[in-house]
């Protein structure tokens, strides 16, 4: 039947998704240490990198300075972290660990997506009479969201996938499914758990794009705030000064 349909009857077999070292255990662990990795990350990173943004000021060296947590392997830091008395915290070292991965795309893409707004609408919305706060939530953030999601659905993507390795350091997650697989030299099950995890990585960037669809705060340039743009010019009849109809006065 071949590697994939041994594995599809591994997940189709209920037994393997009940206990703790079940499916839903293992993925509900998954999605804990995830979500809390990528929730720390984000109110770590953009505050920080929409404020520098917005002034124009520091974001370079704070882009170099969390680069660094990305060139160090997160397996490393996990095993740093399981000789250190962290290693009996739990998820902890996991989420440090993924926190430090998660920030360079969230603090990088913010930060870029702010200082590309274009200066002209910037000085525009200043001779307007904005100010800087009306000028940040109107004009700049609006124009960084593409950039701000897009950081925010790789960081996600890849929070989830990487997660995977906390299981090689006895933390808990998906992982954990793969390595006893391996344990136990069941290519099925390490197969199906290999499954999990990229078919819950798709899920994630799903939902996020339906939610980009669907707090997407710039206005649509085709149809406008309040319905189609009617056409100007001589397509439409107009009246002119000779076109007049006479208005009925009275003494």
């Amino acid at each position: 039947m071949g590697v994939l349909g041994d594995a599809w009857s591994w997940l189709t077999t209920g037994a393997n998704w009940e206990g703790d070292s079940g499916v839903w255990h293992r993925l509900a662990e998954h999605i804990y240490v995830s979500g809390v990795s990528l929730a720390l990350a984000c109110a770590i990173a953009l505050p920080l990198a929409l404020y520098l943004g917005h002034i124009g000021k520091g974001g370079a060296l704070a882009i170099n300075i969390s680069n660094v947590g990305r060139a160090i392997p997160v397996f490393a830091v996990l095993a740093l972290f399981m000789v250190s008395p962290l290693r009996n915290a739990g998820s902890v070292p996991t989420v440090i660990a993924l926190v430090l991965f998660a920030v360079p795309p969230l603090l990088t893409n913010a930060y870029v997506g702010m200082r590309e707004v274009d200066s002209a609408v910037v000085e525009a919305a200043r001779g307007m009479g904005m100010s800087g706060p009306q000028l940040f939530a109107r004009v700049e953030l609006p124009l960084a969201y593409p950039l701000i999601m897009t950081g925010l659905r790789s960081a996600s993507v890849q929070v989830v996938a990487t997660a995977t390795i906390a299981a090689m350091v006895g933390q808990g997650g998906l992982g954990r499914i793969i390595t006893a697989g391996f344990n136990t030299y069941n290519t099925p099950q390490v197969v199906a758990g290999a499954l999990l995890v990229a078919l819950l990585a798709l899920l994630v960037e799903g939902v996020l794009v339906a939610l980009d669809r669907v707090i997407d705060p710039a206005p649509s340039v085709a149809t406008g705030p309040s319905g189609p743009a009617e056409p100007s010019g001589p397509a439409g009849p107009s009246r002119s000064s000779g076109d007049r109809t006479p208005s009925r006065t009275t003494a």
